[in-house]
């Protein structure tokens, strides 16, 4: 099994970074439309333009969370699976002095994941960059 781990730190609050993560209305700004509820257990729905070989919808669920303030640090975690693919992603943020360190893993990418695991590899690029935008301009809660 491979993992896609993608990393950045920021300097924008941890606080805003978790908002742009686990509110739907922000989620869909950066990443997809979405019926997400900040709720383990909970299931949900990314979706996006199909294409000729899938609907584009991803069915995931909240397996984890670790809100801010319950540690040093925030987790964040939920299952996709879409199109033949099963992956857990792995959110975990922690405070720095000057901000967030950001850290996403992508995990259970089997040998036959290749080519899923190459899109994803430039998706979650664009992605996470898009994410800190969000972040930076979000107003203070």
């Amino acid at each position: 099994m491979r993992t896609l781990i993608v990393e950045r730190e920021w300097q924008i609050p941890l606080e805003k970074v978790w908002r742009a993560l686990t509110d739907g209305r922000i989620l869909e700004q950066w990443l997809m439309k979405n019926d997400f509820q900040l709720e383990a257990g909970r299931r949900f729905h990314f979706r996006t333009a199909p294409t000729h070989q899938w609907d584009g919808i991803v069915n995931c669920e909240v397996m984890e969370v670790d809100a801010p303030g319950s540690g040093d640090f925030a987790r964040l975690v939920y299952s996709l699976k879409a199109a033949g693919l099963s992956t857990l992603v792995t959110w975990t943020l922690t405070p720095t002095p000057s901000g967030v360190r950001m850290r996403m893993e992508q995990s259970g990418f089997r040998p036959i994941d290749e080519y899923n695991f190459q899109g994803a590899t430039g998706a979650w690029q664009r992605f996470i960059a898009a994410l800190g935008e969000c972040a930076a301009g979000l107003e203070d809660a």
